[in-house]
């Protein structure tokens, strides 16, 4: 099946803007602190010492930091599609390897990981994509791997295009709990957490950030 054009322009969008504001990203996300505790359950949760993680839109390396903090033995595979991103996260963590590539296209890694890290890569994605991607990661993963997921949680309609503070548009997915679940059951893995936070938004409305972790 042919990729769906619109949705090919939509990502195109996407990586021009986050390849755009790299560096004001950077200095805006590079403190994860607020997700510590889940980042601390994935790394406890896979006890092989030099143990292949690889790392879906690692964007600037926030992530990537704090978990080779945490387990430097990690040999730790970053992925983006945004250039200057990757760029950022090889400064960041010169002790990491990290390649360009599209986070519907990690069934082409051909090599198997212990864990892997999906940090809000899904708002990106589309239902559809965010459930092909579950079904990628069942065949990467190792028996006993963990997988992580961080998205934004609402309802899937809600879905649509939102202007950044610099007013470049692009277009932003809602995902809900129930499906991911259900594609990672059917995927062979088994839900060991799920968590939900509330933050303020700047608009003054209210996101939920929903966080899965589970083991195949």
């Amino acid at each position: 099946m042919l990729p769906d054009p619109f949705t090919m322009d939509k990502m195109q969008q996407v990586i021009s803007i986050f390849d755009k504001r790299a560096a004001l990203y950077q200095e805006r996300h590079m403190d994860v602190s607020r997700y510590h505790a889940s980042f601390d359950l994935f790394c406890n949760n896979i006890t092989k010492q030099g143990a292949a993680v690889l790392e879906i839109a690692c964007g600037p390396g926030n992530i990537t930091r704090y978990l080779l903090q945490q387990r430097p033995d990690f040999h730790l595979l970053g992925t983006d599609l945004a250039p200057n991103m990757l760029e950022l996260a090889r400064t960041n963590n010169p002790q990491a390897e990290f390649q360009l590539m599209d986070a519907r296209d990690i069934s082409r890694l051909g090599k198997t990981f212990d864990g892997i890290m999906c940090g809000f890569c899904l708002p990106y994605l589309s239902r559809e994509e965010a459930v092909k991607m579950i079904a990628d990661a069942a065949r990467l993963l190792i028996p006993g791997g963990v997988l992580y997921i961080s998205t934004m949680e609402d309802d899937y309609t809600r879905s649509g295009f939102f202007h950044t503070d610099g007013n470049d548009e692009f277009y932003m997915y809602y995902h809900e709990a129930g499906y991911l679940v259900d594609a990672l059951k059917e995927n062979g893995f088994k839900l060991m957490d799920l968590q939900r936070e509330q933050y303020p938004a700047a608009d003054g409305s209210t996101t939920t950030d929903l966080i899965l972790i589970a083991r195949k």
